[in-house]
């Protein structure tokens, strides 16, 4: 059962879990449950967990047979007891500024005349008209999950956990309540970096190198429903997904279940290394039903790394607007095959546009290297530092131009 709301999200997909106080029902929900918010129906599923377990069915006592090699599930133990230290349950306190009307007072035009002499505006009474006076601010309470990347404090979680923070506060796996500040946020990626304010020398996890494999075992620790020190267990289930949640979708997908308040916990291999961070569910209902979005750790890294150098993600930028490039587009512009982004506007005195680009140009390759379609190019841009100079190759008129620029800077999100 889901209770709360989200913050925001598109119509089918909202990314992350993060609750406040008006109902939504977008499909994918955010997960930071606000303490003493939901209601488990643990009795409930206990029940029918035991009523499956007494089946006599033989086909679960059997090993699994590959190609003639006797395989069985793994045991996550080893794993557990050597990552859980390191994750942590994040505590926020935030402050929104209500709108003047939100509570229902800000206006009394819908109100008989007779009537609005009784209700009472910035203490005086009998007073018409919108209430005078600045909108309120309003706090509210968020949970989440977090890790640790650093001995000596430094926290990874997701963005919309921390958004509006005013305080936050670190729950360790062994219940110690630690304060903490925000280092830095990247709205785009939905990650925040944030440290211990008093430092100390934390347990903690690496970020792996490689992306895991299609199929390959994944655990997932976690704070679900406030439940500190959770632990699910699936598989990867596909890559590179695009939840439309912002240009650079670039999602692992997996089917460890994950719920609200997972935001920001972290997903591992076999081998203990952190592979995503949980950020989005898809769900009809609000609670798992086995679709869950992860950050990939090579983005983490990057991002991580900007944020405790500079408190922000400096991204490169070419100032152009794109679109797809169909097998109809291809045919007319005369290209073997559907690739690159097609060029719909340039932006005046933009990076791109200084170096010769125009309207109706498909960008086809950066630095020598095919794009593949228009979200490729975009999060191929995104990583150059501004002012690296590099090359475009754009289709114009039935062939092939080389065009060189300096890479601009990403306005702020």
């Amino acid at each position: 059962m889901v209770v709360g709301t989200d913050r925001e999200g598109p119509a089918d997909l909202t990314e992350g879990f993060a609750m406040t106080t008006t109902t939504s029902k977008s499909i994918l929900k955010r997960g930071v449950l606000i303490a003493g918010a939901a209601t488990l129906g643990i009795g409930l599923a206990a029940g029918i967990a035991d009523g499956a377990l007494k089946l006599d069915h033989r086909a679960f006592a059997q090993p699994i047979q590959l190609s003639g090699v006797q395989t069985q599930l793994p045991s996550f133990a080893d794993i557990v007891e050597k990552v859980k230290p390191a994750v942590v349950s994040v505590r926020v306190k935030t402050q929104t500024v209500a709108a003047a009307d939100e509570d229902g007072q800000g206006s009394l035009d819908d109100l008989p005349p007779g009537l609005r002499r009784f209700f009472r505006q910035d203490g005086q009474g009998g007073q018409d008209g919108p209430r005078q006076g600045r909108p309120q601010p309003r706090q509210g309470m968020a949970q989440g999950s977090g890790f640790f990347v650093s001995q000596d404090g430094y926290v990874v979680t997701n963005n919309h956990v921390v958004e509006n923070a005013v305080e936050v506060q670190l729950v360790t796996d062994d219940g110690k309540t630690l304060d903490a500040k925000v280092v830095g946020t990247d709205p785009r990626t939905d990650l925040a970096l944030l440290k211990v304010k008093d430092g100390g020398n934390f347990q903690y996890v690496q970020l792996a190198s490689a992306k895991p494999r299609i199929g390959d075992w994944v655990l997932a620790v976690g704070n679900p429903f406030g439940l500190g020190g959770t632990v699910t267990a699936g598989i990867v289930s596909a890559q590179g997904r695009d939840i439309g949640s912002g240009p650079y979708d670039d999602f692992l997908q997996i089917d460890a279940p994950v719920n609200k308040g997972n935001s920001g916990g972290p997903t591992f291999n076999q081998q203990g290394q952190v592979v995503g961070v949980n950020t989005a569910i898809f769900s009809p209902s609000g609670g798992s039903v086995g679709i869950a979005f992860a950050i990939p750790s090579a983005t983490v890294e990057q991002v991580v790394d900007a944020l405790k150098k500079d408190g922000s993600v400096a991204r490169g930028f070419i100032g152009v607007q794109i679109q797809p490039v169909t097998s109809e587009v291809a045919d007319a512009i005369g290209l073997k095959e559907a690739h690159g982004a097609l060029v719909a506007s340039a932006e005046q005195n933009g990076p791109a546009a200084k170096a010769g680009v125009k309207r109706g140009d498909t960008i086809i390759a950066v630095n020598g290297e095919q794009v593949k379609d228009a979200r490729d190019l975009s999060r191929r841009i995104a990583k150059f530092a501004p002012g690296t100079k590099t090359s475009l190759t754009v289709w114009r008129d039935g062939k092939e131009r080389q065009l060189s620029f300096e890479v601009g800077r990403q306005p702020a999100a």
